[in-house]
């Protein structure tokens, strides 16, 4: 089985994290291929993950950090949410670049002017347009908020 550069990267960081006694980064490594290896094995069949799946998976535990981060420090729990808040930086090394706003305002002006999309009803048509262009590159929270704002 080949494996995938990001992937290769991963375990090559894992590696070198662990022999530098880097708690915080081999603790969040192995997690973050403890997921890749799950989304591998689900489904019918196992199979390999390409990058831009490896991405998603990696998008997705950034986000549970971002979460967990922010319960923590509603619960009272400084030390928990400073924790998970590291752990997310150290999943974002491995992550495209995040749109700026006005980037994310141009993306969404250019896909409402390819579709033609008009009011709140065109929402699905602009997002179905956007989400390969911005594709790990901004949460889509935000970029549905700015599809919103732009239809309003």
């Amino acid at each position: 089985m080949i494996m995938t550069e990001l992937k290769e990267k991963l375990r090559t960081d894992l590696t070198a994290a662990m022999k530098g006694r880097d708690e915080l980064v081999t603790a969040t490594l192995r997690m973050a291929l403890t997921a890749i290896g799950n989304e591998e094995v689900a489904g019918k069949e196992a199979r390999q993950l390409s990058d831009d799946e490896v991405v998603q998976v990696l998008t997705r535990e950034a986000k549970k950090r971002r979460e967990a981060a922010e319960a923590f420090a509603d619960g009272g729990r400084p030390e928990q949410a400073e924790r998970e808040k590291a752990e997310g930086e150290v999943l974002a090394r491995y992550l495209p670049a995040q749109l700026s706003d006005d980037e994310l305002s141009a993306l969404v002006a250019e896909a409402i002017a390819e579709t033609g999309a008009e009011g709140p009803k065109g929402m699905g048509l602009v997002m179905k347009a956007l989400n390969p262009k911005i594709a790990g590159r901004a949460e889509g929270g935000r970029v549905a908020a700015a599809v919103k704002a732009a239809l309003a």
